[in-house]
């Protein structure tokens, strides 16, 4: 599986059509607040132009892609955090996503009312980053006042904790992300990790456009992604719309209708890219047996823990792995072209998987 991704934004600005343009999964769409009460959860294939190719060169029985899920969660109002609209239930969808899909709405229509009146990106963007801050403070406020009062009355161990707690109130009280304060040791790195603050979590934007703004796509966004330089998420600039209606064409009529409206990448290819990034994953390839894999992982996982992705006795017995990178498999025409040139190579527990590689484990079994 690749990762699980939250949508969140305002109400009516498109979460559940980009949703259904990605997932293809026909989540409700409306013209009101809270058409999205309960989250909707949908999982799709990682679009792998590599994948394709393996599967040109390898021909194998089954061809199986790495995934992601996409959570289509209720829209967020100001208050959220103290209970305003679905206030904690909303939050605590949050709380179980690897990540988070920010949805700003650019599309201006009299159609689709906009809570706040005016279409502003930059505020609208605001309005959420403040309740999961706020969400976020109340937490760690919870938090430092029962370790205070543990250290109080001699707990040592907590009072370990105490100076991650006072970083963390400290950066969130000044509008600064989760994410912005760095664990010291590993006792720190626990600890944030039980508080499952919602701004630690790895996030990026999706700048909903209207039909008629995607021409200016980049000239649209700038002043957006100006306002988020500080936070350092990504932002990626799709129309809900189009993409939701492209998604349901065959895929032979899809590549005529964007070729006419001059668009070379569907939404869901950067919208994964995005994800992919701020998480720091890399995706590999097995094509042993009578099936043909990718498999993705952190960046920096060693040859035995991957292997240990596809089963644990492979982790255990972990002698060695031989790896081609897809460039060279590609290059020589598969596995016995690599290997006829001598351009597979060994490698051991201390190598760190590279985005691309196909991986042969030897393992004790």
């Amino acid at each position: 599986m690749g990762f699980s991704c939250g949508i969140v934004g305002l109400p009516n600005s498109g979460k559940s059509t980009i949703f259904n343009a990605l997932t293809q999964a026909g989540s409700p769409v409306a013209a009101y607040p809270f058409c999205t009460i309960d989250p909707k959860e949908g999982m799709v294939a990682v679009p792998d132009s590599r994948l394709s190719r393996l599967a040109e060169l390898v021909k194998p029985p089954a061809v199986t892609p790495t995934t992601l899920t996409f959570v289509d969660i209720a829209g967020l109002v100001k208050g959220a955090h103290s209970g305003e609209g679905l206030g904690n239930r909303f939050l605590s969808h949050i709380r179980e996503m690897d990540a988070v899909a920010h949805v700003v709405r650019f599309f201006d229509t009299g159609k689709v009312a906009h809570v706040h009146d005016t279409v502003d990106p930059c505020r609208d963007f605001d309005v959420v980053q403040t309740e999961l801050l706020l969400a976020d403070l109340e937490t760690v406020q919870r938090r430092r006042e029962k370790s205070e009062r543990m250290a109080l009355v001699g707990d040592k161990e907590v009072r370990k904790e105490l100076d991650l707690l006072h970083r963390l109130e400290a950066s969130l009280g000044r509008g600064l992300p989760a994410s912005k304060v760095t664990p010291r040791d590993q006792r720190e790195e626990e600890v944030l990790g039980e508080l499952f603050l919602l701004t630690a979590k790895p996030c990026f934007v999706v700048a909903n456009l209207g039909e008629d703004q995607v021409a200016q796509a980049e000239t649209l966004v700038e002043p957006l992604r100006a306002h988020l330089s500080g936070w350092g998420f990504p932002v990626v600039p799709l129309c809900g719309k189009l993409e939701m209606e492209l998604s349901e064409l065959p895929a032979e009529d899809r590549g005529e209708f964007m070729k006419d409206l001059g668009i070379v990448e569907m939404g869901l290819g950067r919208v994964v890219a995005a994800g992919y990034g701020i998480l720091g994953l890399v995706t590999f390839y097995t094509t042993v047996g009578p099936e043909l894999r990718a498999w993705t992982v952190p960046a920096g996982t060693r040859a035995p823990q991957a292997a240990g992705r596809i089963h644990s006795d492979m982790e255990k017995g972990f002698i060695k792995a031989e790896i081609i990178p897809f460039e060279l498999f590609d290059r020589h025409g598969g596995e016995h072209g690599v290997r006829r040139a001598g351009a597979a190579r060994a490698e051991g527990k201390e190598y760190a998987i590279q985005d691309g590689d196909v991986a042969y484990f030897h393992f004790r079994a």
